[in-house]
């Protein structure tokens, strides 16, 4: 072997050749200290023990990704090195692990975390609005049907909440009709006034929750935030399990993100495979033709995983530009694509694959 590597274990570093250790710098005997030693490689850092024995060391390779700046990461069997070659015992280890659990459990808590939960939050008051605005609209319509005509959601669950009786709502809306709903005991109403009440009071926290997710994600994630939009920026975030997973994502991964269901439905069955996930609820992908919205959907997670890279990285602000130079794909994608491409079977399509056969 014309190079060394660099190996790291929970009991020390070492620097080998081949099967000979050449040189090594062994962790305390103290679980405690080992565990913050633990914790150092867990989040990505590098070790002084590392930097020191790496230091003058040409063509060193390393045995994890994490040392990467310290050379050429590359596979590497270190079963020969052991813990009781050097008097760590099994005890010192559980005591080191159940150390490092305590201390990584205890520390900060990045803010897209909150914002994964945040998202997650709000989705549950989403589906809980949904399930009794339907119970409300069905109980009360046996009531006053006409007023599902007349209001929507949280005006609907308001008036109720508010007059109860039909009589009380349809004077406040100056209505001039008759309803063909039948009466209803005074005991009877007031469970369905309550439940209107109840439903006002999700609303709003639903609403809450929606300011407070538009407010940390602007400060967490900027660019994606100028990008996509708040609420979109953090369904990807808490989809992608952070912002750090997000970044190290594929744009192609980014694009799918939330149709995994389909995805896997394609690769079983072979049926034709998805273009796009929960980035379909951008407008450009949402308003687009069928045709265009693959090209914008592919157009739209590149300029997103450039944003979530800045924004994981704490780099300037660029989200503007991001926007500006989207906004120029989308123009040139429509101005390209005009027209829907012919479908299979059609003489269009048969025409040009005699054409490609001549061309052969």
């Amino acid at each position: 072997m014309i190079f060394t590597i660099l190996i790291t274990k929970w009991f020390g570093v070492f620097l080998c050749d081949d099967t000979k250790i050449v040189d090594k710098r062994l962790m305390p005997k103290d679980p405690e200290q080992i565990a913050e030693k633990l914790a150092v490689m867990q989040r990505g850092q590098l070790l002084p023990e590392e930097i020191e024995l790496s230091e003058n060391r040409k063509k060193l390779r390393v045995s994890e990704r994490r040392q990467s700046e310290l050379g050429k990461p590359m596979m590497f069997d270190s079963s020969f090195i052991t813990a009781e070659q050097y008097g760590f015992t099994a005890e010192i280890m559980h005591l080191a692990m159940i150390n490092l659990g305590k201390l990584r459990t205890s520390e900060p808590i990045p803010r897209d975390r909150n914002l994964v939960q945040a998202i997650r939050h709000l989705d549950d008051l989403i589906v809980s609005c949904n399930l009794m605005n339907e119970r409300l609209h069905e109980w009360y319509g046996m009531h006053f049907p006409e007023l599902g005509d007349i209001a929507k959601d949280r005006r609907y669950c308001e008036l109720i909440a508010k007059h109860g009786k039909r009589d009380g709502i349809i004077g406040e809306l100056g209505l001039n009709i008759e309803s063909i709903g039948s009466e209803m005991d005074d005991h009877d109403m007031n469970e369905i006034t309550e439940l209107s009440g109840t439903l006002r009071g999700i609303y709003d926290k639903r609403e809450r929750a929606e300011s407070y997710i538009s407010e940390l994600v602007d400060e967490v994630a900027p660019n994606m935030c100028a990008l996509l939009g708040g609420t979109l920026a953090a369904r990807l975030i808490s989809s992608a399990g952070g912002l750090e997973r997000l970044a190290s994502l594929p744009s192609s991964t980014l694009q799918l993100l939330g149709a995994e269901k389909a995805m896997f439905r394609h690769l079983r069955s072979g049926k034709k495979g998805p273009k796009h996930g929960m980035i379909f609820q951008h407008p450009e992908v949402h308003h687009a033709p069928y045709w265009q919205r693959g090209k914008i959907s592919r157009a739209l997670a590149g300029k997103a995983l450039i944003a979530a890279k800045v924004d994981n990285y704490k780099g300037e602000f660029v989200g503007g530009e991001l926007l500006n130079e989207f906004n120029d794909k989308v123009k040139d994608i429509k101005a390209r694509y005009p027209e829907p491409p012919p479908r299979k079977g059609t003489d269009a399509v048969k025409k040009g694959k005699r054409g490609r056969r001549r061309s052969k």
